[in-house]
């Protein structure tokens, strides 16, 4: 079971952390990404991390901007978001594979998902 937190409203170059815990070890999955979908969009990947080895994937859009991290102590996976934008505003959902996923940032290889989490990027 995977659970997000840290969504909300911020003004835009603003920043958030969303928090994505797990029910078990993150080291029982090979890796999780974030997700993102805004309305009338379709979903999209916005970062991968590989827990074993904390190797990284972005998207182009955030890259430089966003940062995602793990802590396997405490079963969570972390996205760190600066100098947000408008276009950044969407559901942000956090989900996990057992099973190395070929393409890091496609939604279609994640089995296991969260319930997700509002960021509004507005004045």
């Amino acid at each position: 079971q995977l659970v997000e937190s840290g969504g909300g409203l911020v003004q835009p170059g603003g920043s958030l952390r969303l928090s994505c815990g797990t029910s078990e070890s993150t080291l029982g999955y090979y890796a999780i990404g974030w997700f993102r979908q805004a309305p009338g969009k379709e979903r999209e990947g916005v970062a991968c991390i590989i827990l074993h080895d904390a190797s990284t994937y972005y998207a182009d859009s955030v890259k430089g901007r966003f940062t995602i991290s793990r802590d396997n102590a405490e079963n969570a996976v972390y996205l760190q978001m600066n100098d947000l934008t408008p276009e950044d505003t969407a559901i942000y959902t956090c989900a996990g594979d057992h099973f190395a996923p070929i393409e890091r940032l496609n939604p279609e290889e994640f089995t296991y998902w969260g319930q997700g989490t509002d960021v509004t990027v507005s004045l």
